[in-house]
């Protein structure tokens, strides 16, 4: 079995991509309530603060920090989609790997995570999952995707309603090329 190398700290922050196993279907976006459902459920038994959160049809960027002494990221993560999976009726194509294992076919195993070093990456990743319905051609203007949290910084204050980047984001965000 592979190493993975992942950063644990506690309390830390994280930008995550998390995709489904076919990045055809758009069954994130189908089901949104399922997906909300799974979150607060999981943040209910195990908090997380979500700094931002974009769901897309295929896929899912958030940035979210733990409680102090927490570095459990891949326990919630787990949680959500297995949460979000039984919400959903048996419908997909299952290879015989995971036939054997008793597992659904919804999403990929593993996820891609990045720890946040300071302020400057965190505001990269953040606008990154903003920008991101507008970088996939989904819709003209950041405001325009519904599945989001930039309305909620908006809200606070924190974006204006306007914003939209220069649609310029370099940098590996775990998508494929």
């Amino acid at each position: 079995m592979p190493n993975y190398r992942r950063a644990f700290v506690p309390g830390g922050c994280w930008f995550f991509t998390v995709n489904l196993v076919e990045r055809q279907k758009s069954l994130l976006v189908e089901h949104i309530e399922s997906l909300r459902d799974a979150v607060a459920a999981t943040r209910m038994g195990h908090p997380f603060t979500i700094d931002a959160f974009v769901v897309l049809p295929d896929h899912v960027h958030a940035v979210w920090t733990l409680p102090p002494g927490d570095h459990d990221f891949s326990t919630r993560w787990r949680l959500i989609k297995s949460r979000f999976a039984r919400a959903l009726p048996k419908q997909e194509r299952l290879s015989a790997v995971r036939v054997a294992r008793n597992e659904r076919g919804i999403w990929q195993r593993r996820f891609w995570e990045h720890l946040i070093r300071d302020e400057a990456d965190y505001a990269r990743h953040v606008e990154y999952c903003y920008i991101n319905p507008l970088k996939h051609g989904l819709v003209t203007r950041v405001r325009d995707w519904p599945h989001s949290s930039f309305h909620r910084d908006v809200g606070a204050g924190l974006f204006p309603e306007d914003w939209a980047g220069d649609g310029e984001t370099s940098g590996d965000f775990g998508e494929r090329r």
